[in-house]
């Protein structure tokens, strides 16, 4: 895990997203967050959106998906959101949930994809890693409670500002 305090971070992730009035700050907010969080290559913000992920925002040693849509059921990230559940994934070559074309151009090696809110998921939060790594307990624990709190500043945001709930129900 990295130098930083988890209880630090995420005190202090929790208090910036208490003054988060836009989803560009929310989400740069908690990419920064993830990446302290997991000492990763890159993080990636993707929204549910109808049908698609929405790969909203990154941070990453090279450029990945940020603003590209792919389908819910062919995507990692669409997986954790119809599935409720993390994937946590030490070699993506070997894992068959990914789609490995999308992936043979990147640095990508590793990933933990957490899903933001695992009641009814609006979103996912990726960290990926430039080499074979397993995320610790610690690491993914503290992932899932950013994620957390991301969807209470979401909520926030999409109640402050009128925009409707585009996410369907994926149950």
């Amino acid at each position: 895990m990295p130098d930083t305090d988890p209880i630090d971070l995420l005190v202090t992730t929790v208090q910036e997203l208490s003054l988060v009035r836009d989803l560009q700050t929310l989400m740069y907010v908690v990419r920064k967050a993830a990446r302290k969080a997991t000492g990763s290559d890159g993080v990636t913000f993707v929204l549910l959106e109808n049908e698609h992920c929405f790969y909203a925002d990154e941070d990453a040693i090279a450029p990945l998906w940020k603003g590209m849509r792919f389908p819910v059921h062919s995507c990692i990230s669409g997986w954790v959101m119809l599935n409720r559940t993390p994937a946590i994934i030490k070699d993506i070559y070997q894992d068959s949930r990914i789609p490995h074309e999308y992936y043979k151009n990147t640095f990508v090696k590793s990933l933990a994809m957490i899903p933001i809110r695992t009641m009814d998921p609006i979103g996912a939060l990726g960290s990926y890693w430039s080499k074979e790594y397993l995320p610790t307990a610690a690491e993914l624990k503290l992932l899932q409670a950013i994620a957390d709190v991301t969807a209470v500043a979401f909520e926030n945001i999409r109640l402050t500002k009128g925009f409707p709930d585009s996410s369907p129900s994926i149950h």
